[in-house]
């Protein structure tokens, strides 16, 4: 199996040093992002992205609406609420055992020290794999015309890897602490603002082969729409903070048509 040192670019990101580390936490923690532009090498990527083309076909495609908190809506608020409001979004996925063993990304996934890089930079002591064959690494494909319509995740971080960008579109936006899902503080007008187009949201500039690490539980956010034919590729790196964990029969039927 090939080494991790070998697959990204150590002068950029050396996530076994101490000061590198404290620095991309305390980062992390003032801006609720972290962007590690050339996480991969040149090689690495160009790989990357050859074997994530070979396993298109295998894609399982979504269509979905939803609301921006992810939860069912509340028919006592009524359906013109902004709550209530329905986005769509749509992608293609593949799922860890579709990415062949000697892949690059499970290397990169399951290397000790990088995962104790990842949880010093989130605050978790230790991070671990999903209990089940098909959520801990997703390539998500973006063609022409699908998007990732604005959400607050449920989960408290979240660590992708970008491999190919589209010709135009798929641009990462977002707006940092919008509600407070701590004290359940909703924030419905400044929601609304954002859906309306009236709350301009920040858009970064991710590049192909950078590592982002990014707190959405509080923080709008949303991918806009591909525009072109060449699809925007998307690694998504996904831990649990706890053993054992695996993702709800419901939910892999959502995102991947499958149970195993």
């Amino acid at each position: 199996m090939r080494d991790i040192e070998n697959i990204i670019d150590y002068s950029t990101c050396p996530f076994r040093e101490t000061d590198f580390t404290s620095g991309c936490k305390k980062l992390f923690e003032k801006d609720g992002i972290l962007m590690l532009e050339g996480f991969l090498k040149k090689a690495s990527l160009d790989e990357l992205v050859l074997e994530a083309e070979k396993k298109k076909p295998l894609a399982y495609y979504t269509n979905s609406t939803h609301n921006v908190y992810l939860t069912p809506i509340k028919e006592d608020l009524g359906e013109s609420h902004v709550y209530n409001r329905q986005l769509k979004s749509s992608k293609g996925c593949i799922t860890t055992d579709q990415i062949p063993e000697a892949s690059l990304l499970k290397v990169i996934y399951k290397d000790f020290n990088f995962r104790k890089f990842l949880g010093t930079v989130v605050g978790v002591d230790k991070l671990y794999a999903y209990d089940d064959p098909l959520s801990s690494i997703n390539i998500h494909y973006a063609n022409e015309g699908q998007e990732l319509n604005w959400h607050f995740d449920n989960s408290e971080f979240a660590i992708t890897l970008l491999l190919q960008s589209p010709d135009h579109g798929g641009l990462f936006q977002y707006v940092k602490n919008l509600r407070s899902s701590e004290t359940r503080e909703m924030n419905y007008k400044g929601v609304l603002k954002v859906l309306d187009g009236l709350q301009l949201p920040t858009t970064a500039t991710v590049k192909p082969g950078t590592l982002m690490l990014f707190k959405g539980r509080n923080s709008i956010h949303r991918v806009t729409p591909t525009i072109g034919n060449k699809t925007r590729i998307l690694v998504v790196l996904a831990y649990n903070s706890k053993p054992g964990i695996a993702l709800s029969e419901q939910a892999r039927m959502t995102f991947y048509g499958r149970l195993n």
